[in-house]
């Protein structure tokens, strides 16, 4: 133990970290991270925030959210000996899928949030945060750290903010003048003493788009999101039956809800990405709900295997698309798709099937 410390005093003072920071900023932007920021590991307000917010219930069935507790925003506890945050973003805004507002104004098609479009952005983030481990590594020898991309208890928002990255939003997203909202997040603990970055400031103001878009009432004031409300959080994250207040509101949205993003006027400024890895695959971007309704279990795994949509199991994909069929314009095709489902082997699927059914009156 002597040994150790003993040497990571002399690496720190053979180190020059404000050029080392700089260097940082250069190998991630090479590796295609549009920004990188260095934060500290001060999340006192934060922490109460969330504690809060776990108090009132509002993290709906994500118990894993309340089982790590106040560990999400003291990051030397998540991972001993951490003293700099790295925080990394990378945009996924795309060209040539087709427009959100067309599909979610087209009952018959599905809606899927566009970050989802793609490939698992989990699996692209997490391996271009090794790479500059890696390289970092190649620059100091060896050093204590830890990559995460929406996997453990991390607050990522409030990193970005103080890494200055981006600012908490109302609708309690990261939010760029440069970049909107769309963009992933990714952070790398580290034990290295960097200098920090200042934190982004609050561009938000008195506008309220986001709040008045949100079909569920989900973002219940600015900057509190009650989960058990949000359309991503019902048709991922929640397990069970979705509530039957909010199924009419889901509309055709199958696969998270961007309905926030879409009325917030900084994302006129989002950047498309060039990552080959979030281009549009199995034409998620217009596809039919009937059409998807058809994918058989073993279809579902192989179109969707890579992707972030494959976590949530079939099961939960025809659950959504049953809601989604019970919203759209009657038709024959919509009622037909509908029944044959009604035999299903899974109760969860037989629910939401008959509920649809019912409102089209069959």
């Amino acid at each position: 133990m002597i040994g150790v410390m003993q040497e990571t005093v002399r690496r720190s003072a053979e180190i020059d970290f404000t050029r080392l920071a700089r260097d940082i900023k250069q190998w991630g932007a090479a590796l295609g991270f549009q920004k990188v920021g260095i934060a500290d590991c001060e999340m006192a307000e934060a922490e109460t925030r969330l504690m809060e917010w776990l108090a009132d219930g509002r993290h709906g069935d994500m118990d894993y959210m309340a089982r790590h507790g106040a560990k999400r925003a003291r990051p030397a506890e998540l991972v001993p000996g951490t003293l700099r945050i790295l925080a990394v973003r990378m945009d996924y805004a795309i060209g040539g899928a087709r427009s959100s507002s067309e599909v979610l104004d087209d009952g018959s098609r599905a809606f899927v949030s566009r970050y989802a479009l793609g490939r698992d952005y989990h699996k692209v983030l997490r391996r271009r945060l090794q790479r500059l481990a890696d390289r970092i590594s190649e620059a100091v020898g060896a050093f204590n750290y830890r990559a995460f991309v929406d996997s453990a208890p991390v607050m990522e928002v409030e990193l970005a903010r103080k890494a200055g990255i981006g600012w908490r939003g109302k609708h309690t997203l990261s939010l760029s003048r440069d970049a909107g909202s769309y963009y992933f997040l990714g952070e790398l603990y580290t034990d290295l003493p960097l200098p920090v970055d200042e934190a982004a400031r609050d561009h938000c103001g008195s506008c309220r788009r986001c709040i008045d878009a949100c079909p569920t009432g989900a973002i219940v004031a600015p900057y509190q999101l009650d989960a058990r409300r949000c359309i991503s959080y019902l048709t991922i994250e929640h397990r069970g039956s979705i509530p039957e207040v909010f199924r009419a509101a889901l509309g055709n949205r199958i696969y998270g809800c961007d309905d926030c993003q879409l009325a917030c006027p900084w994302n006129k400024y989002a950047r498309l990405s060039a990552e080959p890895d979030f281009a549009v695959r199995n034409r998620l971007d217009d596809a039919t709900l009937v059409g998807l309704f058809a994918w058989s279990e073993q279809t579902f795994h192989e179109r969707l295997l890579g992707s972030a949509i494959h976590r949530i199991g079939y099961e939960r994909w025809l659950r959504n698309i049953a809601v989604a069929l019970g919203n759209a314009p009657t038709t024959p095709e919509i009622v037909a798709a509908l029944r044959a489902r009604c035999n299903h082997t899974s109760a969860l699927v037989r629910e939401h099937v008959g509920w649809a059914l019912a409102r089209h009156g069959a």
